[in-house]
């Protein structure tokens, strides 16, 4: 009498491990395919900053060009490309909102995808067009007298993806928050945005203003940020600005991520 003796299997006990940057690469072409089959907006999206920086840009170079001296431009150039990131990852919260409303969100959700991936895919989908962006206006402003270093453009480009990713993880978790009641988002993201803004000396210098807003800097993330792209893009990777940026992109990101995948985890429940 023989014995059949069948091939032995090993089982897994535990799923396969998900790796997250696979899962981010599956969100972010996900979120990319709308904007690819929308070219147009994508288009404008990249114009817009040549319209600030025509309009804007001789009334900055006008009135304090004596104190910039050639250099206004390299000065000013970093600012629009911080206020495209900042403008671009603050409001990304909005196609949250819409899915709420289609029930995608519901649906990746549902999906074994890790919930921080859900958050730094979108987010770094909205670099993509930033980062295109940034190109167009170095590619037009290096004529106009602005000195491009690449090294320090690269590094500067890779220091705003990481505070893109944070600050677009906030605004997942503010769209979260008030997805009942999505005219908030609006509210909230307005009455922060522009303080920010005005407090980081993106669009004036604030060694001239008054002392308490020279104070309501030191406290604003942002204008570490600001300090740290115009050094990197001057070329000045070495400068304690740049460090203090990095610092300051960090716990942007960490903060953001943390807020975002709580917010996300309970929203699931």
């Amino acid at each position: 009498m023989t014995t059949l003796t069948l091939p032995t299997t090993t089982v897994a006990t535990a799923g396969p491990q998900r790796n997250l940057l696979r899962d981010i690469r599956i969100v972010m072409t996900r979120e990319l395919k709308p904007v690819l089959r929308d070219p147009f907006s994508l288009l404008f999206g990249m114009i817009q900053p040549l319209v600030f920086l025509a309009l804007f840009g001789p009334l900055l170079s006008g009135s304090m060009g004596a104190e910039f001296g050639a250099g206004v431009w390299q000065w000013f150039v970093p600012s629009i490309l911080v206020m495209t990131t900042l403008f671009g990852t603050s409001t990304t919260g909005a196609n949250l909102l819409f899915e709420f409303q289609t029930g995608a969100h519901e649906r990746m959700l549902v999906t074994p995808l890790s919930r921080s991936s859900l958050l730094i895919g979108r987010a770094l989908k909205e670099m993509v067009p930033l980062f295109g962006q940034a190109v167009i206006v170095i590619a037009v402003m290096t004529p106009f007298a602005f000195d491009l270093h690449v090294g320090g453009a690269l590094v500067g480009l890779a220091l705003l993806a990481v505070f893109g990713v944070g600050l677009g993880s906030f605004s997942y978790a503010l769209a979260i928050a008030v997805r009942k009641q999505d005219w908030m988002f609006w509210v909230v993201q307005q009455t922060f945005l522009f303080p920010l803004m005005i407090l980081s000396g993106m669009l004036l210098p604030l060694e001239s203003g008054p002392g308490w807003m020279r104070v309501a800097a030191n406290f604003n993330p942002l204008s570490y940020l600001v300090d740290a792209e115009r050094a990197l893009f001057s070329g000045d990777v070495a400068s304690s600005a740049v460090l203090w940026g990095l610092v300051a992109a960090i716990v942007t990101a960490v903060l953001g991520l943390t807020v975002g995948i709580r917010t996300m985890l309970r929203s699931a429940d």
